[in-house]
């Protein structure tokens, strides 16, 4: 049955960038927007990479990834935050330093691949058609599932998570009751980078377990729609990445069957699908208008205030 295997595998293509999107929605939910999305899972796919060749621990691997995101984002948290620099140069500046920078790091493993490892949950994973779609998967699969879960509570039910909304929404009423909006942004984009450091790890140890320059493939940007597909809401996040994964994995379907359409056509239908999606929300501003936090890209200084 090829329905099993491609809805497992739409799972697997969606979990990248679920995680990219997580971060993103956080950074967006505190009024930063990086575009750097993409250099920030480059980086962390080869430095995951490098960690689990030597090591041959996956563990290290997805720690080093995260690790190296959250790097890349605190230099984008300084030059944004405390520069003043401008969010939407920065994020593309860090996008190119990122594809650079992984590109020359990764001469030495390009050609290496490793083994992708999945967890097969005992007895779960040995029921008809569920147990493979469900139930086979890598643990950072299940840990994305629950990181929605921990995210769509955080911002909704904890008080934590109300003052980073209202970070997002006023900046300066923030600042005025007293919270350190600069830290709690530069919060929210260590996490932002440290998801997409996960990301970018699972990309290069699960997805396609091996090193390639510019392996991403523009995964950074479709994840960047993401949140604005999904309205800024975690649960909508996910289903949108397993949309997304879908229409990837649609492509390598057609082609195993024999559907006689060019490949550069297929290769083309998730970017495609991101601009059909975005031209759709375009339609109707008013509801991006109520749900787009207000400070959404724009610097504060409480200096100037």
């Amino acid at each position: 049955m090829i329905l099993a295997p491609a809805l497992a595998a739409t799972i697997n293509a969606g979990t990248p960038l679920m995680l990219a999107a997580f971060g993103l929605l956080v950074n967006e939910k505190a009024g930063v927007l990086n575009l750097g999305a993409e250099g920030m899972m480059l980086i962390a796919a080869i430095a995951g990479f490098a960690v689990t060749t030597s090591s041959g621990s996956a563990t290290l691997g997805f720690a080093a990834g995260a690790l190296a995101g959250m790097g890349a984002a605190a230099f984008f948290g300084m030059m944004v935050l405390w520069l003043d620099t401008n969010q939407y140069a920065t994020g593309l500046a860090l996008s190119i330093f990122g594809a650079g920078l992984s590109a020359f790091i990764g001469i030495p493993y390009t050609g290496l691949s490793l083994k992708s490892t999945k967890l097969a949950i005992p007895l779960l994973s040995d029921l008809p058609f569920v147990g493979q779609v469900l139930f086979s998967h890598h643990p950072m699969v299940y840990i994305a599932l629950l990181i929605c879960a921990a995210l769509a509570w955080f911002l909704m039910r904890s008080r934590t998570g109300l003052v980073l909304r209202a970070v997002g929404e006023s900046p300066e009423s923030a600042h005025a009751l007293g919270y350190d909006v600069r830290m709690i942004r530069l919060c929210a984009v260590l996490f932002g980078g440290a998801c997409c450091g996960l990301a970018g790890a699972y990309l290069a140890l699960v997805y396609t377990p091996m090193w390639q320059e510019g392996m991403t493939a523009g995964k950074g940007w479709i994840a960047l729609a993401l949140t604005t597909f999904a309205c800024w809401k975690p649960w909508r996040v996910a289903a949108g990445a397993y949309l997304f994964g879908g229409v990837t994995i649609l492509q390598l379907n057609l082609q195993g069957l024999g559907v006689a359409v060019p490949p550069q056509i297929m290769g083309m239908l998730p970017y495609v699908a991101t601009v059909v999606v975005l031209v759709l929300i375009s339609r109707n501003p008013d509801w991006i208008r109520l749900n787009i936090p207000a400070s959404l890209g724009r610097n504060f200084n409480p200096n100037a205030v």
